[in-house]
């Protein structure tokens, strides 16, 4: 028998082993050695192989250098949790035959599901099946019982048309959808338990890796929990974050409002050349969600004098501050901008990190007390110098630029500790209008298979980072953990004190961000660590039908997603 060379990572030796051994045999006689704290309780869930992600079920039929992963791994996550999804609807698809299952995006606490009857409301909503607790604990049970029985997951290559009948049993439009617009011959379907679905991106071996999650009850629907990043021992914290999760429900509704609840429908828009239209339905919108944040800061114009913006990052703050600022003029108030970024400690007082580098996104890398003193300046009606941040020598300037505020004038200030309380703790609060932004899209690629806001961001950020700061591709992509660690830390935890969010994601965004991001991602080469993760976005855009550089000409030039693309006029 042939036998091959694999290089493993995880112990950094090479082995010689069987033509055809699967990754799971592999790991399962090098156990002990392979073994690493970060796996978690979960073990070994997945394998990098040259870069590229494989289930465990994957044959060594060459050379190859393999790195076995965990659930501190956010591929190894991703793996786990899709498996406890697919868990999740085969119990659903046994206990409501008649009814289907909707994973429809991603909660601070887990993921938001619905359990959906086949009709729709005269509008094109959908019609929700209202969970019992007693229902909810049933599909907790059977969920339960399926991991302690720890069956195989088994991954078959099918035709096009056995799969599309699978999909039509299960009532999973939408699968139907997509299917019909990608036009291939065959697809990847996993089974289990004699039930079968696709999903986009491998899954575990078999359910007996699974662990620790909950069902908890959450407005029509329930939530979806699973264990936070790298510890597999405590779930994500249940947050109820009414305003995030009405902003989300509400893009999610509005989506099926204009026909689109998933990639495959947004696909036909675009191949039926209708898409022109849905452009100019969503600008609409967003125009209309602008607005009414302005007439609430109008309402309250005898006491708010300063606007502060926050959202993670590409989430859209600078155009929103600039549009919010138009809606404002035109109700006759007068806006100015007061950058936050000048108001920086000088470099040598910048707080450290753990790895002692300077921590620029830490509170306190802002000079706090210089802040609140300028704000209460102004508010109470006087002159003030302003400052100009010198990031190249860094050190704070004056340059002569002065300020006062008169009667109609209102502060528009953005920045990632907007929403933190303890960044102007000396400041009447009753003075200060919150926003939240952020692109918090609910267009899923089918039933099953939510799209991650984060996941969004990261190509707004690649496409405008690479177009005006030089960028490259794998720079991005290889800081992303960092920013998000972030913004778990600064961010997310004062999401709720927003007094309005605005959801900055575009049903048709998606479409034109595969435009300029797919050159950008074919261009990682396979020995690049980022490799693993531009072929995940690859194939999460394969999913997708581009648009054409004339259809993008018709997004205007104030739409927010000329931020990223270029071609804004604000």
């Amino acid at each position: 028998m042939n036998e091959m060379n694999i290089t493993c990572q995880n112990t950094n030796k090479t082995y010689e082993v069987p033509m055809g051994t699967s990754l799971k045999a592999f790991a399962e006689s090098h156990k002990a050695e392979i073994s690493d704290p970060s796996f978690g309780s979960g073990g070994i869930l997945a394998a990098i192989v040259d870069n590229r992600l494989k289930e465990l079920g994957f044959k060594i039929m060459e050379p190859h250098t393999v790195r076995f992963i965990g659930y501190g791994h956010p591929d190894g996550r991703r793996t786990w949790v899709r498996t406890l999804c697919f868990v999740l609807q085969n119990v659903v698809s046994e206990m409501f035959p008649d009814k289907v299952l909707a994973i429809d995006y991603s909660l601070p606490s887990g993921l938001y599901c619905e359990i959906r009857e086949l009709e729709h409301l005269e509008d094109g909503r959908h019609v929700i099946h209202q969970v019992s607790d007693e229902e909810i604990a049933g599909i907790k049970i059977r969920m339960e019982e399926i991991i302690k029985a720890d069956l195989p997951i088994e991954k078959v290559k099918m035709r096009a048309e056995d799969v599309e009948e699978f999909y039509k049993k299960r009532h999973q439009s939408e699968k139907i959808n997509l299917m019909h617009t990608l036009g291939r011959f065959s697809y990847s379907v996993y089974f289990l338990d004699g039930q079968a679905d696709t999903f986009y991106g491998p899954l575990l071996a078999s359910t007996g890796n699974l662990g620790l999650f909950d069902i908890v009850g959450f407005n029509d629907g329930f939530c979806l929990q699973f264990p936070m990043d790298g510890n597999m021992d405590k779930l994500l914290p249940m947050k109820k974050q009414s305003k995030i999760a009405t902003a989300l429900k509400e893009h999610s509704d509005w989506c099926a409002m204009m026909g689109v609840a998933g990639v495959g429908t947004l696909n036909k828009v675009v191949q039926k050349g209708r898409i022109v239209e849905l452009i100019n339905l969503c600008e609409s919108l967003h125009e209309r969600k602008y607005a009414e944040i302005a007439d609430q800061i109008y309402a309250r114009r005898e006491e708010v004098k300063i606007v502060f913006i926050a959202g993670p990052s590409s989430s859209g703050k600078t155009s929103t501050s600039k549009r919010l600022a138009l809606q404002c003029r035109i109700l006759g108030l007068n806006p100015k901008v007061i950058e936050l970024d000048n108001y920086f400690v000088d470099r040598e007082h910048t707080p450290k990190d753990e790895n002692g580098q300077f921590d620029f996104e830490s509170l306190y890398a802002m000079d706090l007390d210089f802040l609140g003193q300028q704000l209460n300046q102004l508010l109470d009606g006087k002159e003030i110098e302003l400052p100009k941040f010198d990031f190249k020598e860094g050190c704070r300037r004056f340059e002569g630029t002065r300020m006062r505020l008169q009667d109609k004038d209102i502060l528009i200030m953005e920045g990632i500790h907007a929403l933190n309380p303890a960044m102007i703790p000396g400041v009447d609060n009753s003075k200060v209008f919150r926003v939240y932004a952020s692109a918090l899209t609910s267009l899923s690629i089918d039933e099953n298979n939510n799209i991650s806001t984060s996941d969004n961001r990261m190509l707004r950020r690649m496409i405008r980072d690479n177009r005006t700061r030089g960028i490259s591709p794998e720079q991005t992509l290889e800081r992303w953990q960092s920013v998000r660690r972030g913004e778990n830390r600064n961010i997310f935890p004062f999401q709720e004190n927003a007094d309005a969010v605005f959801n900055s994601a575009h049903l048709f965004e998606l479409p034109v961000l595969k435009y300029y991001a797919e050159p950008l991602l074919r261009r990682i080469a396979p020995n690049s660590p980022a490799y693993t993760e531009a072929t995940r976005l690859l194939k999460f855009l394969d999913y997708i039908v581009a648009l054409s550089p004339s259809e993008i000409a018709a997004i205007p030039p104030t739409s927010i997603l000329r931020e990223f693309i270029g071609g804004q006029t604000l």
